[in-house]
């Protein structure tokens, strides 16, 4: 049945397979390019050339193409969060928030408005309608799997959205984009966080992050150096610490172990198989559940970040929102402000924010 399909048209490969999969499958299809980011005057970010890259796209396949400003509502509700999280000293993930906010969010509405019945989009991750509601299942694709950045969109978004690249390769993706002469077929893929672009993570981080020195200590509580603020370092980190030439010990490089708010100091360690850079369990919370919401413990596996392979662990439901995992293995660097993402076999059952670690 053919249906008005609005893509979200994005400027790269992936959203123009997307289209041209739906025109071909005889659907009505419309292009819809979200303006997230104000352009700024050092020319990282690349939203002028990606828009021109669209209209191409639409040009090619014959669609008409909508523009829209999401840039007010990305700022505060997905980049006044992540500065928020950051000061905080903890390590958030932009791109989840600005799936369940902007594209599923204020960009479906948006699809809706313009009488679309669907938006479909360039993830490569699959959904699957069933009595009880869609279910959201892990790409086929394991090295290009988005499950994970999909996992906090309320459920009953899914049955107005389209994932036609999930049963698909990337390898796939630009060999069909290269036979129908799509001129983005040979677009490098865009990597990191979208409003940061290509600069140092640290520079831009500054802009708008203060500096709070303070020390840097080993766990038992000498002084090696002085660190420039917590939210500039992660937990795992190695390079940048500013320690490179201490050498204690049999010498092995240090790594960021944890943040220590109450004293404003960097714990670190030498040795990437340091016992502290471990740990077995985490809490988290804002769980977004997509199935019943569970309340008794079950098995699943777990991803405690992106690309990581599936983890087994025993899920302990706290309430509706809040759970305690525990993994069969330890687990390195498990970070709070990042997701933790619950899966059984390839369906991804949801997720919430690591907000803390135990042994």
């Amino acid at each position: 049945m053919s249906r008005r399909i609005i893509v979200a048209l994005s400027g790269g490969v992936d959203s123009a397979v997307t289209a041209l999969l739906l025109r071909r499958a005889g659907h009505d299809v419309q292009g819809l390019f979200m303006h997230n980011w104000e352009e700024d005057d050092q020319g990282y970010c690349s939203a002028a050339e990606d828009f021109q890259d669209a209209r191409r796209v639409a040009a090619e396949l014959g669609i008409s193409l909508h523009r829209v400003d999401l840039s007010h509502e990305y700022r505060e509700r997905v980049f006044a969060h992540f500065l928020s999280e950051y000061r905080a000293g903890r390590t958030p993930n932009p791109d989840v928030l600005c799936n369940r906010e902007i594209k599923f969010g204020d960009c479906l509405r948006h699809a809706l408005r313009l009488g679309g019945e669907r938006l479909a989009t360039g993830h490569y991750a699959q959904l699957r309608e069933t009595a009880e509601g869609p279910e959201l299942h892990k790409g086929v694709d394991p090295g290009k799997d988005q499950s994970y950045f999909l996992h906090d969109v309320p459920r009953a978004r899914f049955a107005q959205a389209l994932l036609p690249l999930g049963g698909l390769r990337k390898e796939q993706v630009r060999e069909l984009a290269r036979e129908a002469g799509l001129p983005v077929h040979d677009k490098r893929d865009s990597t990191g966080i979208c409003f940061i672009g290509e600069r140092p993570f640290r520079e831009f981080l500054a802009r708008y992050v203060s500096p709070t020195p303070g020390p840097i200590v080993t766990p038992e509580g000498a002084q090696i150096g002085e660190h420039t603020g917590l939210a500039f370092y992660t937990l795992g980190q190695r390079g940048g610490i500013g320690i490179g030439g201490r050498r204690e010990g049999d010498g092995e490089a240090w790594y960021v172990a944890a943040k220590d708010l109450a004293r404003n100091a960097l714990v670190v360690v030498q040795g990437a198989q340091h016992p502290l850079l471990f740990s077995h369990g985490a809490e988290v919370i804002a769980c977004n559940w997509l199935c019943a919401t569970p309340t008794a413990p079950f098995e699943a596996t777990v991803r405690l970040r992106y690309r990581q392979e599936d983890q087994p662990a025993r899920i302990e439901p706290l309430d509706a929102t809040r759970l305690h995992l525990r993994t069969a293995e330890p687990q390195r660097a498990v970070t709070p402000g990042q997701s933790a993402v619950v899966y059984q076999g390839t369906r991804c059952l949801g997720g919430g924010v690591i907000d803390r670690t135990d042994i």
